[in-house]
């Protein structure tokens, strides 16, 4: 079971605020957690390769090619504001 102290030292790197309330509450909790970690930890894994997938997974990729560009008068049709050949944004950073 976690002492209050470890919750708080979580709670303080995790860069939550917890009341006193939430330190029982969650010492309960993480305990739990932790618990089931301990239960997983004893599964015997001998053999068993690791894995980053259940099920194998492959990329569909094709063909890096270059393509014809949309028409620059077509892209800019919709735009709100535009200045010559691009889409004006209002600027959001301040300098």
């Amino acid at each position: 079971m976690l002492t209050d102290d470890e919750v708080r030292h979580i709670a303080q790197l995790a860069k939550v605020g917890i009341t006193s309330e939430d330190v029982e509450r969650f010492r309960q909790q993480l305990s739990v957690i932790l618990e089931h970690f301990e239960e997983l930890r004893q599964v015997d894994t001998e053999g068993v390769p690791p894995t980053m997938h259940a099920v194998p997974v492959s990329n569909v990729m094709r063909a890096d090619e270059p393509v014809p560009s949309f028409p620059t008068e077509e892209i800019l049709a919709n735009a709100p504001m535009r200045e010559d050949d691009a889409i004006r944004v209002k600027a959001i950073l301040e300098f």
